[in-house]
């Protein structure tokens, strides 16, 4: 009878992964899923957009989450980690996420858990954010009025 493998948490999973030995990677270009997965600008503004104008309730929590990680492996392995808690990739180490506060506390607590494993010089910050600061937001650099998508400009039309 085979044994039944255990479930191990996404910081006790990193443990082990570090444990094992973390080869430097740094110097290798990131594989394609892990870089080339963020859908273009207009899609990732409307997604915003959706979020600046859903009615979140008081269980909710909005943050983003913004992280400098120097391994590859386990920049890798983080990203997926967010993907799978429901945060939508805002750039390439930006995420954003409307959680509630339980699944927030949890990814508080697990990147708090990975960064505490091993010894890097990485960052990993969690802000939260209300809609208002969203809703704020300026996009600078891309072909994109977001005054206008978000409708706070007074356009007259003569």
């Amino acid at each position: 009878m085979r044994k039944k493998k255990e479930t191990l948490t996404f910081a006790e999973n990193m443990l082990r992964l570090y444990r094992s030995g973390l080869p430097d990677l740094s110097r290798k270009k990131p594989p394609a899923d892990v870089e080339d997965d963020i859908p273009s600008i207009e899609i990732r503004v409307q997604k915003l957009l959706g979020l600046v104008n859903s009615k979140s309730d008081n269980r909710h929590m909005l943050f983003f989450v913004m992280y400098d990680i120097e391994n590859d492996k386990v920049r890798r392995h983080v990203v997926k980690y967010l993907q799978r808690k429901g945060c939508m990739r805002v750039q390439k180490s930006i995420f954003i996420a409307d959680t509630e506060h339980r699944i927030y506390a949890e990814i508080k607590e697990d990147l708090a858990a990975v960064q505490a494993c091993y010894e890097n010089e990485d960052s990993i910050l969690v802000v939260p954010i209300s809609t208002d600061y969203l809703q704020a937001m300026r996009i600078i650099g891309k072909n994109i009025d977001l005054d206008i998508v978000l409708k706070n400009k007074n356009t007259l039309f003569v």
